[in-house]
């Protein structure tokens, strides 16, 4: 395929492709689908001419194996149908807001809608040839899931890759040994009460009026989201090369207006990091700056018994951190306008940055 604009011009190929998609009968109502997709020898290469900025430079990415696999449970096919034909037959305006009752009742059937629908697509050998030189990973996954409309959903994202490769020169020197050879990054949401939010937006919605739902609706609605207490959650994840890792995980939530965050995270290998920025710094001044850091860093952590260096941070909807119990950070200082709460040093009210670090 070639496509040409008056400044962009772009070439994509690609080799044998095959696809299959199977789907049953779901064991509670709808439809359960898989599908798998496998395209060989996938290239594309775009180029760039712009006379007006002086932008001109060419890119392309290639990979002998691309990849999807996607599955579905759950899904209110026949639902979805009743609510296109409602669509059609109601296609007026007039119609739609004279049979709106209707259409609440065909959407509160199509709920959940699916129950999990999760898909990743994946490359092998895959290589980014830029202006600034070659990046590439012998194995590039990204992955994604999402419940249905539910009570207590799930969203989770995934990155994970392997043989990575940066071009060095874009790099100041002294980071080229701190550099990930692989990365495993998950993250997503949990206890997340989409449920309730819709059935009370469907009923309380009315398209004649101007807007369907009152601003006071939406903000009620968001603050009863709230008090069911979504996570957002950091699973287990790893950056590593072969002499470093860092683990971390953690979530955060919300009680009041202000995050309650914990985060744990485990370094092997943090000798290494030390003394990459120590010989950095007596010839690259951009890494000084980042070796006083790494040794106060290490006196907060705490050794595990087999070598690794641990914090725990909790950062309060006050203000204060603490890592591994010790306070880091107090909480902010009470404002005027915030009698509970800190406001984070508001510079309008004279709120201040926060108590100093008290190690």
């Amino acid at each position: 395929m070639k496509t040409r604009e008056a400044k962009q011009q772009a070439d994509v190929s690609a080799g044998t492709g095959i696809a299959t998609m199977t789907s049953t009968k779901s064991a509670n109502g709808g439809v359960d689908f898989t599908v798998a997709e496998k395209i060989l020898s996938f290239a594309e290469t775009v180029r760039v001419n712009d006379p007006k900025t002086g932008l001109v430079f060419s890119a392309s990415v290639s990979s002998p194996e691309f990849s999807v696999d996607a599955t579905g449970t759950g899904i209110k096919t026949r639902s979805l149908l009743d609510l296109l034909a409602f669509a059609v037959a109601n296609e007026s305006d007039v119609k739609f807001k004279a049979n709106q009752a209707e259409f609440k009742s065909l959407l509160l059937a199509a709920l959940p809608i699916w129950e999990r629908v999760q898909g990743a697509y994946g490359f092998k050998d895959f290589v980014v040839e830029s202006p600034v030189g070659r990046f590439g990973a012998a194995q590039l996954r990204v992955e994604g899931g999402i419940d249905g409309i539910s009570q207590h959903g799930k969203i989770d994202y995934a990155i994970k890759a392997s043989g990575l490769t940066i071009p060095r020169q874009t790099l100041p020197g002294w980071s080229v040994p701190l550099l990930p050879t692989d990365i495993d990054l998950n993250f997503g949401g949990a206890n997340i009460d989409l449920d309730s939010m819709a059935r009370k937006a469907i009923e309380a919605f009315d398209l004649r009026k101007t807007p369907p739902l009152s601003n006071e609706f939406g903000g009620a609605l968001k603050a009863d989201f709230m008090a069911k207490n979504p996570k957002f959650v950091i699973g287990h994840s790893t950056v590593k090369n072969k002499d470093i890792e860092i683990a971390l995980e953690g979530e955060m939530t919300f009680p009041g207006e202000k995050p309650d965050t914990t985060m744990t995270i485990d370094v092997s290998g943090y000798d290494t990091i030390v003394a990459a920025l120590q010989t950095a710094a007596k010839t690259e001044p951009e890494s000084a700056q980042f070796f006083p850091f790494a040794l106060a860093a290490k006196g907060f952590a705490k050794t595990l018994p087999d070598g690794r260096l641990e914090w725990v941070i909790n950062a309060k909807p006050d203000g204060s951190i603490l890592v591994n119990g010790a306070m880091l950070k107090g909480a902010d200082p009470l404002s005027e306008d915030s009698p509970g709460q800190g406001n984070g040093g508001d510079l309008e009210d004279g709120g201040g940055a926060g108590s100093e670090p008290n190690p």
